[in-house]
């Protein structure tokens, strides 16, 4: 204990208010546990703040933009104009009401929140250190911690951060002026649905990424639609080259990349986005006087119940490794909490699904057919296409399929795939299914509203069974 400290003492210390920690410690403060909620930054972390929820915004602000500006064929003629400001102090709105709800539920659940920087002491106890100068720092005695301090976007070596053309996801989301060109490095999930967002914005867009095609981890038959919007809207794509250095070029810069022969190529931008991955943010908590292990990467290894090596010193989110997804956090969090009260409680991430958010969106969960396979299973294959969907055709956006894999001799539901509209919704009744044991049967057997998108469930499970009304059956 430093000169100056205070020392209080809870059951469980929380360290990090995201959507992991905010849920543990609400969950817990409802289990009747005495809860302290440590944030060095900002409530509801960087999810709420920073990125899926201010991105999500934005999506929807431009998309609101863009297809009322390109609605000719509906016989909708309109030039709209957008006030970058204004629009993002609309986002800022949004998060602003969400970050104080995260507050305020906390609060009504009986937990302390505490704002300052965790690090372990040892085992039992952490030094909370404030922000700004002579706040000093306090010592927090705890019979069990749950690590929740989330992740931060990798830089490359070269493009730093600081520097004012240089951005990252959280800055390229405050920009008060849209752009007239920028390059992406990067065309995973987060660069390629803000390719999306400032595409169509009317910004010049130019993404560079080191493998050979966009959503690397995702299906081709998946990624592909996404790529071809992404072309309509005039995205520039270049695969197989890293960034390897940028320099001020007249009115903005350029970006020079690099493949695997060593050809150098360059770009020219107003701006460049890195959006390469992110890392857990591990290395600030002192984990080694507490025990507590990581791996190569700075992830901390846990069990089925969010346990470190240390038994009474839990992770979840993002520290805890993939998948990096805020709905897993939050379930993580609830897992610890419950174990920590002495609940029956475990992980199960059979039927975890994950999101894109691009245009298509892109929602799966569960096995790919390739998966089923691998697990030995026989599968059979159902698939609906959006362009045989009445209410997809509807709103103009008929690209992408659905798609669902079981079990052929059982019937169960093992996964599923969606690149369409709405994918992001829809991919929740697949979730359920899978959850509940549901079988091809069950899917097909239950009425599903017409005109709606979430018929091509439907008929994606009747298509499994041979008797799509539709579509062709396989």
């Amino acid at each position: 204990m430093v000169v100056g400290d205070i020392s209080t003492g809870t059951d469980v210390l929380v360290i990090g208010a995201g959507p992991g920690g905010y849920v543990a410690a609400i969950r817990a403060g409802q289990l009747d546990l005495d809860v302290t909620l440590v944030e060095k930054d900002a409530y509801g972390g960087t999810c709420l703040n920073y990125g899926c929820i201010p991105s999500k915004a934005m999506i929807t602000a431009s998309d609101l933009a863009h297809e009322a500006g390109h609605a000719e064929e509906m016989g909708i003629y309109a030039d709209p104009e957008v006030e970058m400001d204004e629009m993002v102090g609309w986002k800022d709105g949004v998060v602003d009401q969400l970050t104080g709800g995260v507050e305020k539920l906390a609060k009504a659940n009986g937990v302390e929140l505490m704002e300052g920087r965790a690090e372990f002491a040892d085992e039992k106890k952490a030094r909370i250190v404030h922000s700004g100068g002579g706040q000093g720092s306090e010592t927090v005695e705890f019979e069990h911690a749950i690590v929740s301090t989330g992740s931060r976007p990798i830089q490359v070596p070269g493009f730093d951060f600081g520097d004012d053309p240089v951005l990252d996801s959280r800055q390229a989301l405050a920009l008060d002026e849209v752009p007239e060109s920028l390059v992406i490095v990067g065309a995973g999930y987060i660069g390629m649905e803000l390719a999306g967002v400032f595409a169509k914005l009317g910004t010049d867009v130019t993404v560079v990424e080191m493998l050979d095609s966009v959503l690397p981890g995702y299906e081709d038959d998946l990624a592909r639609p996404v790529k071809k919007k992404a072309e309509e809207l005039d995205i520039d794509f270049h695969f197989g080259e890293a960034a390897s250095e940028w320099e001020e070029s007249g009115d903005g810069i350029t970006v020079r990349t690099e493949d695997e022969e060593g050809t150098v190529s360059e770009f020219g931008a107003e701006k460049v986005l890195v959006a390469v991955g992110r890392e857990p943010v591990t290395d600030t908590l002192e984990l080694d006087n507490a025990g507590v292990e990581t791996d190569e990467d700075g992830f901390i290894p846990t069990d089925d119940r969010a346990r470190t090596n240390v038994e009474h010193i839990h992770a979840i989110g993002d520290v805890a490794g993939e998948p990096m997804l805020a709905h897993v956090a939050s379930k993580e969090g609830q897992v610890a909490a419950e174990v920590i009260a002495g609940e029956p409680s475990a992980l199960d991430y059979q039927a975890v699904p994950a999101a894109v958010f691009t245009d298509p969106e892109i929602g799966t969960v569960g096995m790919t057919e390739a998966e089923a396979e691998e697990e030995g299973f026989e599968p059979v294959v159902g698939k609906f296409p959006f362009n045989a969907s009445g209410r997809a055709l509807t709103t103009g956006h008929a690209d992408g399929f659905v798609r669902i894999v079981a079990d052929e001799p059982s019937g169960f539901l093992l996964g599923a795939q969606i690149v369409g509209p709405e994918a992001s919704e829809l991919i929740a009744e697949l979730g359920l299914a899978i959850e509940m044991g549901a079988t091809l049967e069950d899917v097909a057997a239950t009425i599903h509203t017409h005109p709606t998108l979430s018929e091509a469930v439907m008929e994606a499970a009747e298509n499994a069974l041979g008797h799509a009304i539709h579509t062709l059956n396989r």
